[in-house]
């Protein structure tokens, strides 16, 4: 028996899954039983044996590889289909006046389940919708409530940076960025260059959060007396990246070096790891119950 990580689902959750094969390469379509039924999905990683697989328990199994048959399917009902469903059901959310923007349809493969996704407020008291919307299709009716972050994950491509959104090429969890930790990277406040296609907080701000506190630790506070190859004198500023230190050692201008040039007098543990930005509560990313029906 295998394990491998495979993708599914609008949304591109990632999880890992057995399999019986080994021949499964990245990119690769198949066919997966997860715990919302069985849909089309892709490989992220290559198999490995269990005995080396990751800890982390499966989550389904991959059934077997997609045909061009299985792939033609999915991609007909995604442009012909959901396309039909989404106006349908906009137009019943608009017939009962509920308070809720539609994002996106999905099927299940086969059509076992149809997952409305939408944008409120609050909680949206929509028995009547669904009763429509099962009666005209027949299947099970699952509605999804949703974030921002979710939407653009759903709707987006393309970050600023060029490359695919990091919350629908790998990433599993959306975890909270704080402004805490733009300060800390010196980056920005500018909202418009800092958040990303959801209207939040860029993903890619936590990413290197812990390095740099790691390297904040290496760096002595301002103000702290120091040590220096030009005599002793006062830090002024610091360089995180870099590990350069400024240093005001009574020239006419502060003089720069590297952390291992100096040393820090009268020290200990409070004169460095300078003080980190004030924590900020990173928003809300989504709704404070989650609201579905099935």
């Amino acid at each position: 028996m295998y394990q491998m990580i495979a993708c599914y689902g609008a949304m591109r959750h990632i999880g890992v899954f057995r399999s019986e094969t080994s021949d499964l390469h990245r990119g690769e379509k198949c066919i997966l039983r997860t715990d919302r039924g069985v849909e089309l999905g892709e490989i992220v990683c290559r198999s490995e044996p269990s005995a080396n697989a990751p800890e982390e328990q499966p989550i389904g199994q991959v059934l077997r590889r997609a045909t061009p048959r299985d792939v033609a399917r999915a991609e007909e009902i995604e442009e012909s289909f959901a396309s039909q469903e989404y106006k349908f059901c906009e137009a019943k959310i608009r017939e009962h006046n509920l308070p809720m923007k539609l994002v996106s349809v999905e099927h299940l493969f086969g059509g076992d389940k149809i997952i409305f996704y939408f944008l409120a407020d609050g909680r949206v008291d929509f028995r009547a919708l669904v009763k429509d919307l099962a009666a005209q299709y027949r299947t099970r009716i699952e509605m999804r409530q949703i974030g921002v972050r979710d939407e653009a994950r759903l709707l987006a491509d393309v970050e600023h940076c060029g490359r695919m959104l990091c919350c629908k090429s790998f990433m599993k969890d959306l975890a909270p960025v704080t402004m805490r930790m733009a300060k800390a990277q010196k980056t920005t406040l500018d909202p418009a260059k800092i958040s990303g296609r959801c209207g939040r907080l860029m993903c890619c701000l936590r990413f290197e959060d812990q390095s740099y506190a790691e390297l904040r630790e290496q760096l002595p506070r301002k103000g702290t007396r120091v040590k220096t190859p030009n005599g002793v004198g006062t830090v002024t500023g610091t360089e995180t990246l870099k590990q350069m230190v400024s240093v005001d050692t009574g020239g006419d201008r502060d003089a720069v070096f590297h952390v291992s040039q100096i040393e820090v007098l009268g020290g200990g543990a409070e004169a460095t790891g300078g003080p980190a930005p004030d924590d900020e509560a990173s928003e809300p990313d989504t709704p404070p119950r989650p609201n579905t029906r099935r």
